[in-house]
């Protein structure tokens, strides 16, 4: 296969990166290993390394060598989440940030940087798995090695729980995620009657986009559609669901809802919130600011959420409201992104690692997705083409059944939360 390739008149290459970066998702794994797997059957006389911490390592010149003895048990590595070189949220652009860190001196260009320890440890391809950061910092990275008359191709794979990447189909690991978090939802509403009027709140990982949660509350409503119950001794369905799901893009009217879910609580017993996590930011934001308090951000400049609690806040406005007598707040998001990818997700991610190394043969840069804008074509997206904050439709039909389901008004997207 190696000596086909060659006849093709391809791109000869002599040592292939690799690297994960941005958050966890389950599928980084099961990528690299994909990754390996893939270049050992049609080119195993490449070289590949692997930047440990993802950009950070690059800088750092800090990886890992896949020897024989990793290609040969790659495969190992579809069987567990997390990723085997580590991430980081280090972006090439945010000079103060990498001064921070001791990852550069004053007076370095990072992207340059970057772009001569690529040539000096002698990469011709390097592969990034991660999200909309990963990708617009790869992307930076990219437009500066053409600028400046680097010979090196560089092709990404699309990571993010949050599927919110434009204009890239669906990313990998969500579905996996989605699946974990309905399973962690099933023992955390088990928990709905250790207390009369219980509040609980499921705080699901979404910055800006709803997907994740709503196809989490889709997987628990089927998981909940295929049990059997016994409401005459207090095993009932009507306990158990969810009665509200809130995602960044649809608005909602906070004391119309408390009035609602004031009914639930007090004709059920208890109250159950699905709730993605960037669904009240501007509201907490704009709190936060009025109060003078600091708004923390990551080197992207991203709110940190998991220092704002969403699921607090809103616990909050909803506790008197629904005459809660415990409050419960639990977040599967760690949870849901760092299992190991599931059959659906493997499947995906060899299609994808399959086609990157492709790409790579033949020095196409890119994002390997299936591109929205071209017919769900599987194809390496230009990287100018890619950001984050894709939204999600809340006119999805099943998204639009759920919530009629459980009873919630559904409303139009807007700028405001409540």
């Amino acid at each position: 296969m190696a000596n086909q390739y060659r006849q093709k008149g391809l791109v000869t290459m002599r040592k292939v990166a690799l690297l994960t970066a941005g958050g966890f998702a389950p599928c980084l794994s099961a990528a690299v290993g994909g990754l390996i797997n893939r270049y050992t059957q049609l080119v195993p006389e490449v070289d590949i390394i692997g930047y440990r911490h993802g950009y950070q390592g690059l800088l750092a010149k800090d990886f890992l060598d896949v020897t024989p003895a990793v290609r040969a048990r790659a495969a190992l590595l579809h069987e567990f989440g997390g990723s085997p070189l580590g991430n980081s949220r280090v972006k090439l652009t945010n000079t103060k940030d990498l001064l921070k860190r001791g990852l550069i001196t004053e007076g370095q260009n990072p992207l340059e940087v970057a772009a001569n320890r690529l040539v000096e440890d002698g990469v011709d391809v390097l592969h990034t798995i991660g999200g909309d950061d990963t990708a617009t910092t790869a992307a930076d990275l990219a437009r500066y090695l053409k600028d400046n008359g680097y010979d090196l191709t560089v092709v990404g794979l699309p990571k993010t729980i949050d599927n919110d990447i434009v204009p890239i189909k669906h990313s990998l690991g969500a579905w996996t995620a989605a699946e974990q978090g309905a399973l962690f939802a099933r023992n955390v509403v088990a928990e709905h009657n250790a207390n009369s009027r219980m509040l609980i709140v499921h705080e699901i990982m979404g910055r800006h986009c709803g997907w994740l949660t709503a196809a989490t509350a889709q997987a628990y409503d089927r998981w909940l559609d295929t049990q059997r119950w016994l409401p005459e001794f207090g095993l009932s369905r009507d306990a158990w669901n969810m009665h509200a799901v809130y995602v960044p893009e649809a608005t909602f009217d906070l004391e119309a809802e408390a009035t609602r879910l004031r009914q639930v609580m007090d004709t059920v017993g208890n109250v159950t919130i699905f709730l993605s996590e960037g669904a009240g930011v501007d509201s907490i934001v704009a709190e936060m600011e009025a109060a003078g308090e600091p708004i923390p951000r990551d080197p992207f400049g991203h709110v940190k959420l998991d220092q704002i609690n969403p699921g607090q806040w809103f616990a909050k406005q909803f506790a008197g409201r629904l005459g809660a007598e415990k409050v419960l707040v639990q977040k599967s998001g760690y949870f849901a992104r760092s299992a190991r990818a599931d059959e659906t997700d493997l499947l995906l991610i060899k299609s994808m690692t399959d086609y990157a190394v492709g790409c790579a043969l033949r020095g196409i840069s890119g994002v390997v997705g299936h591109d929205e804008e071209q017919g769900d074509q599987l194809r390496a997206v230009e990287f100018d083409r890619i950001k984050g904050g894709k939204p999600y439709d809340i006119d999805d039909p099943q998204f639009v059944q759920l919530l009629a389901k459980i009873g919630q008004p559904r409303t139009p997207a807007s700028g405001s939360q409540h």
